[in-house]
């Protein structure tokens, strides 16, 4: 990736310059004044607190680079295995190759043409491997370093390539092309070699028709210098590369997809289009002497079975002690339209047909020995199917599969959100690891995974780190992601608390969503007390408390409403829970504070007080890990579904949780069970709200501006709309509003077509599918192969530029925060900041019982303290900084077991964390506020209230996450924008220190996954399949190449086997096969020029730089060089042998003339 060098440039902007911009070319700064920007004249506090704090970071401490790619390859298209190094290799369709070998060791790397990979050929025990591509390219890549690069390059011209075979210990590769002709390659120069096998010399004169591509190349095990081709229509060859014709030619009449031979070489099996496997010997080629179709009916009256489907690959292995192993891919029957994609294991009589999940796109069996020529043994199967990878086990009889340590199985069910967190707890990961590992599945092979190959060691990095990934299933996976590894810890399955909907009940559905209804979408976790929050799309939020004992009990659950009503006349309605109910009232049962569930108007269309999905009313068991604790849903109200839940904020030290969407804001007490708090947006403001709103009615029908439609997915919109906010999208988990529901038109519904569209009857809710991370409500191009992978819902909600923007202003933010809630405090006390899609932030204070014995007796107080500041742009984040400077976290409660078998009164009592002490002397008379919104940041003083610093971070386009994180004990902002850029500014002086234009979000799957944690480190999900990793830290970039395990290891090639004399003499031919001397420039001559070109690659001495840090890396310099020493002593020996030849051939021809003329006089000449 490109460096940019502006560092010095950006440390260089005064934070008072005006006319500063952040540079970068990212819209950094702002016309009206970009950079840092000072309010002059601002007093005391504004000058004081910029004096005192010492910032320690600068731009040196920051540089972008990716670290690791976890997951399972998207689009697979080719495998490969070395079976000496032990080392596995995938190609994609995107160009990308995977390389995997022992746990731990995990490459990425990418072909910059982006061509799909068609094959792949490790160079065995050799650390290359070489990659044909769909641009007709060959690339030779160098793994003897960490980071593999490409070491050479050949372009095709004229000619497409369809097959490579590289035989073992050979530097000339077989290449086929369509056409039908075989080139021969050099893998050291990667030269062509002017020897060629043209399709019309292969084939017999009378052959009419062409043969079709070449489908299959390889040397007989036999002989060397017999080279077999398959080409496409049915017709292989024997091709003597000694005297350069056809050995043997057979025809068969049905197309061919692959061939095998058997070790012995004097027999070889095909595999058909109609699902038949033929048997060949080479001494009687005019007819297969076997022909069968494993899958076939056999026929009555004695005919030929029936054909089946084609079988796209065979493999012919060979054991000493036992029969043979046929294995192959398809060739299922036509019959069963239903069956799965299965791979056919022929041993013997027995055949066991294994059944997958998902199309098989290739597999390689796994054998002892590297030499063909030798019985095979083999001891597995490699399935790389589309979604997966699996090992079968061939060495016991019931075939089991080996259990994969690899986490291939992140897109099990499609991510929709994930968090990130650096140095956590270390107690959390075992902990997790040993409630997880009593999920362990039964049934696989008791042996070692068997691609095992590489090296890798922990690295200095030791600190641990955790990812959580939320799907759309609902179910949440906790990963150990500590040094650059991926390890799954534990699954907690969110569904499980409510019931499970009945297909075709006949009654009218609740949902808002038709398929999956249980889709995480947002996710709270405080690692310090295990409290777990998770917000459904279903409306609803679930609290998690975690216990290492088993438990059945029954889940509590709240019922809120919370519509944004504006009538002409405000009226409290009747129902709506007041915001402060008294403690006294409260119902044991706690299922229906809302109303009844059953109250549906009795015209059956009118839903009302019904939440979406049905919380389990019986006693659940819950095993060990995380049990739930509450349920809080959101209701219809007067047939108006609930809205997305938009933020989401925990706190574990004062018993709440805090959650608000579009219409307005909820917050309860998950430790009495109450609702304190149920208000639209526009009455938390009180007097204070900035915005003279017009009181009006929404169920009247809204006429839209011709331009503020639905947006499609073209580039062209997306320009249109880059610097409008899209405030209440779900990018920044803002909502679809009901005035904007998808609809196939591309129109906007007005609220009375909506309320008919509620109308609609069973199974046909307003709303088509849950927002996955694959796709989020906004538009941006989307490429054509992951259309099918996205076939979320692509609409985009109402923008901030929309009529509705007045009626309608998301909670977009939540903080928890000992904080000045108001000018006069003069001591810290809880707060909740809210941040909302308008820019507005406002502070609630929480009165809290004042003894830890009252709280769970004594009701919570919530109020809104009249203090509202304003920044440009939805508010994405918030983070408190001491008068020091230094991150301030939200207290919070120790983790104890809520179901502890020791239940004394010491036990129950709780232990709090305040962080901040509550006596203002000890932590200063001021604390700093940041708030970042998605176009600015400014750090507020606190309790004055003055605005000390602000920075518009972009005015042409949007933050889509921002992330207040630590770094080399300081702290630091971290900002990801939708045009690509990755920025971090110092705090408190939002000094702009990094500003890189990383990658352009081209869909919004890595604008929904995208999240900054501490250490530097960052990841988002780059493929629906796969988690990709970066750093931000210049530390770990330099320390990378040490946490980076090693592809290639240095290994002894086994011996081959002694074949006896006798074998020798009969088996085999005698001569040994110099395929330098048939293929070499000096024999066949050089290749055409307009055939291929030669395009030399990076990986050279520039890679070994790369590995310098490694254990290899003194070995593979002087490897390289000895190589390329070598090829030098060998052209010039090649040089001095021709130039010997050309004066021999001199001497020789001016002796004959001699000899001529010796005798002849002068006039006879």
């Amino acid at each position: 990736m490109k460096k940019f060098n502006f560092r010095k440039v950006l440390d260089g902007l005064t934070a008072s310059s005006p006319g500063g911009s952040s540079g970068g070319g990212s819209g950094g700064g702002s016309g009206a004044g970009g950079g840092s920007v000072h309010p002059g004249g601002t007093a005391g506090a504004a000058g004081t607190p910029r004096d005192e704090i010492q910032e320690t970071l600068t731009s040196d401490y920051f540089q972008i680079c990716k670290t690791v790619r976890h997951g399972f390859p998207y689009l697979p298209t080719a495998l490969a295995f070395d079976p000496v190094q032990k080392i596995l290799a995938i190609g994609t369709r995107t160009g990308a190759i995977r390389i995997l070998g022992r746990p731990g060791v995990d490459c990425y790397c990418q072909h910059e043409s982006g061509a799909a990979v068609l094959q792949l050929q490790f160079l065995i025990n050799e650390g290359a491997l070489v990659s044909a591509c769909a641009d007709d390219a060959l690339h030779l890549w160098n793994l003897r370093q960490k980071r593999p690069a490409i070491l050479h390059s050949l372009k095709f011209n004229r000619e497409r390539i369809t097959y490579c075979h590289l035989p073992f210990q050979s530097k000339w590769l077989y290449v086929g092309t369509e056409r039908g002709n075989t080139h021969i390659v050099n893998i050291e120069s990667f030269i062509l070699s002017g020897y060629v096998i043209m399709w019309n010399k292969a084939i017999e004169l009378s052959t009419k028709t062409h043969p079709g591509p070449v489908v299959h190349l390889s040397d007989s095990p036999r002989d060397e210098g017999k080279l077999l081709i398959g080409y496409e229509n049915g017709t292989v060859v024997l091709w003597d590369l000694r005297s350069k014709r056809a050995d043997l030619r057979a025809y068969y009449d049905e197309a061919i997809h692959s061939v095998a031979w058997h070790h012995e070489g004097k027999q070889f099996m095909c595999s058909h289009s109609d699902g038949s496997l033929t048997l060949w010997n080479l001494k009687s080629p005019n007819r297969p002497f076997q022909t069968t179709i494993p899958h076939g009916k056999v026929q009555r009256d004695g005919k030929k079975p029936e054909s089946c489907k084609p079988i796209l690959k065979v493999e012919y292995k060979t054991c000493k002690n036992s029969e043979p192993f046929v294995i192959f891919s398809g060739g299922l029957s036509y019959d069963k339209a239903c069956r799965r994609p299965s791979l056919t294991i022929m041993h013997g009589k027995a055949i066991t047909v294994l059944e997958m999940d998902h199309p098989i796109v290739d597999f390689l069996t796994l054998c002892e020995t590297p030499y063909p020529n030798e019985f095979q043994e083999p001891y597995a199967v490699v399935v790389l199917l589309e979604k997966d990878l699996i090992v079968v086990d061939l060495t016991q009889s019931n075939f089991p599969i080996f259990e994969n340590p690899y986490p291939i199985d992140i897109h099990e069910s499609p991510v929709t959100c994930t968090e990130y967190f650096a140095d956590c707890p270390p107690d959390l990961i075992p902990v997790l690891y040993s409630v997880g590992a009593k999920h362990k599945k039964q049934g696989y092979s008791n042996k070692e995974w068997p691609i095992s190959g590489g090296a890798w060691n922990l690295g200095a990095q030791t600190y641990p780190e955790i990812i959580i990934t939320g799907h759309a299933d609902g179910s949440v996976k906790f990963w150990d992601a500590s040094a650059i590894t991926l390890q799954m810890l534990y699954k907690l399955k969110t569904s499980k608390v409510f019931e499970k909907q009945k297909v075709g009940e006949g009654k009218a559905t609740a949902e808002i969503v038709e398929e999956d209804p249980f889709a995480v979408q947002m996710m709270y976790w405080c690692p310090e007390s295990r409290i777990f929050c998770v917000a459904g799309v279903s409306a609803y939020v679930v609290v998690y408390r975690f216990s290492k004992h088993e438990v059945n009990t029954e889940i509590a659950s709240l019922e809120v409403r919370l519509q944004y009503e504006v009538e002409d006349i405000i009226t409290p309605e009747p129902e709506i829970i007041p915001p402060f109910p008294d403690a006294s009232s409260q119902l044991p049962s706690l299922k229906s504070l809302s109303g009844s569930t059953n109250t549906v108007a009795c015209e059956g269309t009118m839903k009302d007080s019904i939440p979406c999905l049905s919380v389990k009313t019986r006693p659940v068991r819950m095993p060990p890990g995380y049990q739930a604790d509450l349920v809080i849903q959101l209701v219809w109200v007067d047939g108006e579904p609930p809205q997305q839940i938009t933020s989401l904020a925990v706190n574990s030290a004062y018993g709440l949780v805090a959650f608000g969407n579009c219409n307005g804001l909820a917050v309860v007490d998950f430790m009495q069970k109450t609702v304190l708090l149920s208000m639209g947006t526009l009455d938390l403001y009180g007097s204070s709200d900035p915005y003279q709103r017009q009181p009006r009615s929404p169920r009247k029908s809204k006429q839209f501006a011709a331009g503020l439609t639905e947006l499609s997915d073209s580039p062209v919109s997306l320009e249109l709309e880059r610097c409008k906010s899209p405030t209440s999208d779900h990018v920044n988990g803002h909502c679809t509003s009901p005035t904007s529901q998808s609809c196939s038109s591309g129109k906007r519904l007005s609220s009375a077509d909506v309320s008919k569209a509620n109308r609609r009857g069973p199974g046909r809710p307003p709303f088509r599918k849950a927002q996955s991370a694959a796709c989020m409500e906004i538009s941006l191009p989307v490429t054509t192969e992951e259309n099918r992978e996205n076939s979320f819902s692509r609409s985009r909600s109402s923008s901030v530029s929309s009529i509705d923007r007045d009626s309608k202003e998301a909670i977009t933010a939540l903080y928890f925060m000992e904080s000045f809630a108001r000018k006069n405090d003069s001591a810290v006390s809880p707060c909740l900041w809210v941040g909302t899609g308008l820019g507005m932030v406002l502070i609630l204070s929480l009165n809290l019982p004042a003894s830890d014995d009252l709280r769970q007796s004594e009701p919570v107080m919530v109020s809104p303290s009249g203090t509202v500041l304003t920044l440009k742009g939805a508010v994405l984040t918030f983070a408190c900084l001491d008068c020091m400077g230094t991150l301030t976290h939200p207290p919070y409660e120790v983790w104890r077991d809520p179901h502890s078998a020791d239940d004394g009164e010491k036990t129950r009592k709780r232990k709090l964390v305040m962080h901040s002490p509550s006596s203002s002397q000890d932590m200063g008379d001021h604390q700093f506020a940041v708030i970042c919104s998605e176009k600015q940041a400014k750090v507020f003083s606190l309790p004055s209230q003055t605005c000390l610093y602000v920075h518009n971070i972009t005015e042409t386009s949007f933050l889509l996450r921002a992330d207040v994180v630590t770094l080399c004990n300081s702290v630091c902002l971290a900002c990801f924008c939708a045009n690509g850029h990755i920025m971090t500014l110092s705090l408190p002086s939002l000094r702009p220190l990094l500003d890189i234009n990383y990658l352009p979000v081209t869909d919004m799957r890595i604008a929904r996954t995208f999240c900054f944690t501490n250490e530097g480190q960052a990841l988002y999900l780059s493929s629906p399949t796969e988690i990709q990793r970066l750093t931000y830290s210049q530390e770990m970039c330099d320390n990378l190449q040490d946490m980076l395990g090693d592809l290639f290891t240095p290994v002894e090639t086994p011996e081959a086997q002694n074949r006896g004399f006798l074998k020798g003499l009969f088996g085999g031919s005698g001569q040994a096969f110099d395929r330098e001397e048939l293929f070499g420039e000096a024999t066949a001559g050089k290749a055409s020029r307009s055939l291929a070109q030669h395009i030399p690659g990076s990986g050279g001495i520039e890679g070994v730089r790369g590995a310098a840090g490694g254990v290899i890396g003194d070995l593979t310099r002087a490897r390289i060089a000895l190589d390329e020493r070598g090829q030098k002593l060998g052209e010039l020996d090649e040089r001095t042998a021709s130039m010997m030849a050309s004066a021999e051939a001199f001497s020789k021809h001016a002796h004959e003339v001699m000899l001529k003329y010796k005798d002849k006089k002068w006039y006879q000449f």
